[in-house]
């Protein structure tokens, strides 16, 4: 099945991305730590071409620690210095424009030796919906200057917004590509929030996660759900979570959606723990 969302707004935003990228130095893109490979754009790799690029990794207080270190070691081996970032920590948003400043002072160093005066660095920040993109640039800016929102595809235009002395970032909407060509990648993107719910039907969405948790995850889905890893019947184990969790109808039937709301809001508030939906194991098998 090859899963497609791709507003039209989006299309747009590719064409203007490709239009201003010779305006930047660097590149700044945002992806989520908890699936950091499915939530970055293979569309961006042909228009970004040679520009150099940071990654954030993005909602790290919600990513695994261990995991999220595992992801930083595979984006330095492609030659990508990675940072984490939590937006409601200083010592991150101060991170993220240190690392920033040194990616932009390369070329700012050749504009020295021109003899041309050195302008701050320029950068364009990127990323798919939904990653909390907008509150980074408000943090960055020290004021509120791009809207936020918990529903993908907030941000609709381009602006330029100034950091301090130190750099200008060219914001941008976030882009999706036009569809998945793997299964996995958009349930994982589901999972997490991504994409919009009614995209995959979300009684999958929370199987998906279940499975994952019983492969990698199994003493949590235990404490929290009372269902063992060795549990296969997908039905038996809505059942059990329905009842423990109190998801039921009018003759103490489960409900299923309501089951499936409960455990896809648990792992995105955080509520089953610190939880990362891939690791570089895993993309390499691909």
């Amino acid at each position: 099945m090859t899963i497609q969302w791709f507003p039209g707004h989006m299309a747009k935003a590719k064409r203007e991305v490709q239009e201003k990228l010779k305006l930047v130095d660097f590149v700044i893109e945002l992806v989520d730590a908890r699936a950091p490979y499915s939530s970055q754009n293979p569309m961006l790799h042909e228009v970004l071409q040679q520009k150099s690029k940071m990654v954030l990794l993005m909602k790290k207080d919600l990513a695994d620690e261990a995991r999220t270190a595992e992801w930083i070691d595979w984006y330095k081996d492609q030659g990508i210095e990675a940072v984490p970032v939590d937006v409601q920590q200083p010592n991150d948003i101060q991170n993220v424009i240190a690392t920033a400043k040194a990616l932009g002072e390369e070329k700012l160093e050749r504009m020295r030796k021109k003899g041309i005066r050195p302008r701050a660095s320029r950068a364009m920040i990127i990323g798919i919906p939904n990653v909390g993109k907008s509150t980074l640039i408000n943090r960055l800016a020290k004021k509120k200057i791009a809207k936020t929102g918990d529903k993908p595809g907030v941000t609709k235009n381009q602006q330029w917004i100034k950091v301090k002395k130190d750099f200008e970032l060219l914001d941008t909407p976030g882009i999706l590509w036009p569809k998945f060509e793997s299964q996995e990648v958009g349930y994982r993107l589901a999972t997490i929030g991504t994409i919009k719910d009614q995209i995959l039907p979300f009684e999958d969405v929370a199987a998906r996660l279940i499975q994952y948790m019983q492969a990698y995850y199994p003493v949590v889905l235990n404490e929290r759900f009372g269902v063992s890893a060795d549990q296969d019947d997908m039905g038996e184990i809505f059942e059990i979570i329905g009842r423990k969790r109190g998801c039921l109808e009018s003759g103490g039937r489960v409900n299923f959606e309501k089951v499936a709301d409960v455990v896809i809001h648990d792992m995105r508030s955080g509520k089953l723990g610190r939880m990362t939906m891939e690791t570089p194991h895993m993309i390499d098998l691909q």
